[in-house]
């Protein structure tokens, strides 16, 4: 298992993820084993929004014996009020709500403390300009959490998190549905009404994704699989269907990413995740479907699938057009992107214009004069 680094937290996580929310569906042993053969697969990061005790138990019990090889995300403010789950930042609910996280998980700490699910700048403010934050910083000056991250579908908000100096990881919701969707606070507006929105990657999301890059934030990944329906030709809104491995490798093309927190309820689900490992390109080609498509608007945007290698002069192409891209959003171009870029073995200088790479890009993107445009901004 492949293994990335979630941005300054400086935490080596597998690039496959274990999103817990399935867990509380299935008898208690049964999912216990599917957790610990996730972990056997290579996966060491666990996400537990739920508040349910069963869920918690689950993934305490499962991981107990190797609580230092696994990165949990536990989040503050999920809590569990007469039988059912509810999001708040009323301090009466949310701390005794993390005390029996914690309690649960086992250990002592949580790796990833999430600011849980804010999607609208009224909870924002609410969150950053009350107690609740303050607790928050208390656990992690304690030790009690080691990381402070924030959990949104909201691009906006995720950039005001990515923008602070305290919040090092963000949890977004990213496949290649909802990147074409604008920002909102709604997240129910997510599923529905592609019929009209279907025009490429929404600038916000490509944006937030380079902005994180820049400020070494890393992401990791939930909704990945857009609740499923990509698997589904009818369900999706391209009117074709993904493969998991497809929706993975999508999500870690995406700048800043670093894991995806996938879904499993069974062994088997595990496995056709952690597939992912030894595809081929073939499989991993999002690209190719997403062209195919019937319904698409991704005509002349670099999506960094790929497709385009290899170069003649061995040229990460879509390494480049990551770099262009950061670079051409700011005033002028950050140090760490100007260093990272100096550092490829062949940089856009480098393209003799063959244009080869253009007959294989999906999305008729003018690959050379990019490199042109590249070399000039950079110099080199």
């Amino acid at each position: 298992m492949r293994k990335c680094r979630l941005g300054k937290t400086g935490l080596m996580v597998s690039e496959v993820g274990f999103g817990g929310e399935w867990l509380e569906r299935h008898d208690e042993q049964e999912s216990i084993e599917v957790v610990r053969y996730a972990h056997e697969k290579g996966i060491n990061i666990i996400d537990c929004w739920m508040a349910d005790p069963k869920s918690r138990d689950i993934i305490g019990k499962a991981i107990a014996d190797v609580r230092d090889e696994w990165y949990v995300q536990g989040h503050i403010g999920s809590t569990w009020q007469n039988g059912q789950y509810v999001r708040t930042r009323d301090m009466n609910y949310v701390v005794p709500a993390f005390e029996d996280l914690l309690q649960r998980i086992g250990g002592g700490y949580i790796d990833l403390g999430m600011i849980h699910y804010v999607d609208s700048l009224e909870d924002w403010n609410t969150c950053m300009n009350t107690e609740y934050i303050e607790y928050v910083r208390d656990l992690k000056k304690k030790g009690i959490i080691r990381h402070i991250g924030l959990s949104t579908h909201n691009p906006r908000i995720a950039k005001m998190a990515a923008e602070t100096d305290e919040i090092e990881m963000i949890l977004f919701s990213i496949n290649p549905a909802f990147d074409m969707k604008p920002p909102s606070d709604n997240l129910d507006t997510m599923f529905e009404g592609y019929e009209d929105t279907l025009s490429g990657i929404d600038e916000e999301r490509a944006a937030l994704y380079h902005f994180c890059e820049e400020r070494d934030v890393g992401i990791t990944v939930m909704k990945g699989f857009f609740g499923g329906r990509l698997f589904n030709a009818e369900e999706s809104p391209f009117k074709v269907a993904f493969t998991p491995v497809q929706c993975i490798h999508y999500a870690l093309t995406r700048p800043a990413v670093c894991a995806v927190m996938c879904g499993y309820d069974t062994k088997e689900q595990v496995d056709a995740a952690v597939a992912y490992e030894t595809a081929t390109d073939e499989e991993k080609d999002y690209a190719s479907v997403i062209a195919g498509a019937p319904l698409h608007s991704y005509h002349g945007q670099c999506t960094y699938c790929g497709h385009c290698q290899p170069c003649p002069m061995e040229i990460d192409i879509a390494l480049v057009n990551k770099f262009y891209d950061l670079a051409v959003k700011q005033p002028q171009i950050p140090d760490s992107v100007r260093s990272h870029y100096e550092a490829l073995g062949h940089t856009a200088s480098s393209c003799i214009g063959c244009q080869s790479c253009e007959t294989r890009c999906p999305f008729g993107v003018k690959i050379a004069e990019r490199m042109k445009l590249t070399a000039e901004l950079f110099g080199i």
